[in-house]
């Protein structure tokens, strides 16, 4: 690239000297000297941009991309549970980074951040008794939704949360202990997640 932009200099320089030897009237030195004056600063100016253009070439590339997405893959009644279970969203969407493990339901953090994560619960009238879903951060509750089975047939929740994890850390959304959802093909019970920016 500096090649060429060494070499497209001396060319210009060369037409324009050319160009300013049959101007009548003016030095022929001093115009070269302006020109070239010019050309210097063009070609500092070419450089400049050139490693902003690098510097943001390696800024995207060198920062960690970590995003899933993903839903339950269980059709019907999913519970009652007997004790708390981590629901396990088999249908991958996204996974970049690899953070996300369908096999356990369990997100595990590649790099320090902070995270956005999310999840959505669904319940209806085959539902019997009470559907709890909490969010964990290692062995934590973050935040959770409640809802029992009331005079509506169907009831649609979910929560949300932003928080610092260090490399390792754990998120998982987890059904309580005689709790229960509802899925089908409409895959209403997902968990989403990605990386905000690095700390």
């Amino acid at each position: 690239m500096k090649m060429t932009t060494m070499m497209m200099k001396s060319f210009v320089l060369l037409l324009l000297a050319v160009g300013c030897c049959v101007c009548q009237g003016q030095s022929t030195c001093s115009m070269i000297r302006c020109i070239e004056s010019k050309v210097n600063d063009l070609q500092t100016r070419l450089e400049q941009s050139e490693k902003e253009v690098e510097d943001l070439r390696t800024l995207v590339q060198g920062r960690p991309q970590v995003a899933f997405s993903a839903s339950l893959g269980h059709v019907g009644v999913f519970g009652p549970v007997s004790e708390a279970t981590t629901l396990q969203y088999t249908i991958v969407f996204s996974n970049t980074g690899n953070g996300y493990n369908s096999t356990t339901g369990v997100f595990t953090a590649p790099v320090k951040g902070m995270y956005f994560f999310r999840y959505s619960a669904f319940s209806n009238y085959l539902v019997p008794g009470i559907s709890v879903v909490s969010l964990w951060k290692n062995n934590e509750v973050l935040v959770s939704t409640w809802d029992d089975k009331g005079q509506d047939p169907h009831d649609m929740g979910g929560n949300a949360v932003v928080i610092a994890m260090e490399t390792g850390d754990t998120a998982y959304a987890q059904l309580s202990a005689n709790a229960a959802v509802f899925n089908d093909a409409g895959r209403y019970n997902t968990f989403s997640g990605f990386l905000l920016f690095t700390t």
